[in-house]
Parts: structure tokens; C-alpha cells; sequence
């Protein structure tokens, strides 16, 4: 192959591609997806750590403490909540509400709510979720229709009716009307 041949792609093959991004987006556009995503990112530090163990060599680090179940019930609760935001959005205010008491709890409980990550990221996903709301779709208005014309000989055969303006006084009312309105009220005659 030659390196100086340009090289084509054919739209087929990443036509599929651009379709699921299309659906994810609008997908993501119907839901708290960022508040879910934080939430549930929250969640994985505050489980995470109480478990973890870190090595050095030969010397182990546990950050076990305590209150490793409290962690670990804290952090599958955020998780959880995290994907029921994404999937059951109407209950966002619950679930935001729930991801910040969750959040505040972590702190004593799991190492400082997961060394401050979970419990910034559990706030953050909280807040998104009592602040979303959800869209209206954009209506599309129809076009402005004009007036519909009355024909001048109907107009003036109706004249002569009681309580039906003839064509001439009715340009007077309008033209009356229109100054009213122009020069705020004052001086109108009428």
C-alpha cells in the first residue's frame, strides 16, 4: 500500500456508529444522566476503600475499619440510586435527597466518605438530581394565519342590521381604536 494514497472510508461503515450515539444522546436527554453518573461514581470510592488493601513491598496497608458493612450498604445504596435515576426519573427529588444524606453519613462511616472523592462526587450527583427537571418538547407553531376577509358586498348587505357596523363605521371604530391605543388613552374621543 502506498503511504501517499489517501485513504477512503466509506459512510457505511460508521453509519451505525453515529446512530447509537444519536439514540444514547437522545436517550440521555429524557433522564438525569449526569446526577445518575455522579451518584453512582460516588458510590464505588465509599464501598471501595474500607476493603482495599494496599502493598508496598513486603508491607500491607489496610484501611479497613469499623464500619466496613455501614461503607459498603452506603456505597451499593448510591449505586443504586445512581441507575434508578436513570431509569426511574421520577423519583429524582427522592433519590437526590437520599444521595446527599448518603453522602453526609459516609463521612464518619467510610474513611471520610472514600477519601472525599464519593462524597464530593455524591453531592454533586444529589444536587443534579433535585435540580433537573425535565424538558418540554418544542411545539411547532403553526403558521400565522390571516384574518379571514369578509367580502365588501356580504359587509355592506348587513349594513342596514341592528347592531352590525356597516363598512364605513367600522373603519371609524378601527381608525378610532388604533389612536386610543397609539397615544396611550389620552386623547381619545371615543
Amino acid at each position: 500500500m502506498n503511504p501517499q494514497a489517501p485513504v477512503y472510508v466509506r459512510a457505511e461503515d460508521d453509519a451505525w456508529l453515529t446512530v447509537v450515539y444519536y439514540h444514547f444522546r437522545a436517550w440521555r436527554g429524557r433522564r438525569p444522566f449526569w446526577a445518575g453518573l455522579f451518584t453512582l461514581l460516588g458510590g464505588f470510592p465509599i464501598a471501595y476503600f474500607p476493603y482495599a488493601d494496599l502493598r508496598l513491598g513486603n508491607v500491607s496497608l489496610a484501611m479497613a475499619t469499623t464500619g466496613g458493612a455501614g461503607a459498603l450498604i452506603i456505597g451499593v445504596l448510591l449505586i443504586t440510586l445512581g441507575l434508578a435515576l436513570w431509569f426511574q426519573q421520577t423519583i429524582r427529588v427522592f433519590a437526590g435527597v437520599a444521595s446527599i444524606l448518603l453522602a453526609l453519613v459516609s463521612l464518619p462511616v467510610s474513611n471520610l466518605g472514600g477519601f472525599g472523592m464519593g462524597f464530593i462526587c455524591s453531592l454533586i450527583g444529589g444536587a443534579l438530581a433535585l435540580s433537573w427537571a425535565p424538558g418540554q418538547p418544542v411545539d411547532e407553531e403553526p403558521a400565522a394565519q390571516p384574518p379571514a376577509a369578509v367580502p365588501l358586498a356580504k359587509s355592506e348587505a348587513m349594513a342596514g342590521t341592528p347592531g352590525i357596523p356597516g363598512p364605513r363605521e367600522t373603519e371609524t371604530a378601527n381608525a378610532s381604536e388604533t389612536t386610543a391605543h397609539a397615544d396611550g388613552g389620552r386623547n381619545s374621543a371615543g
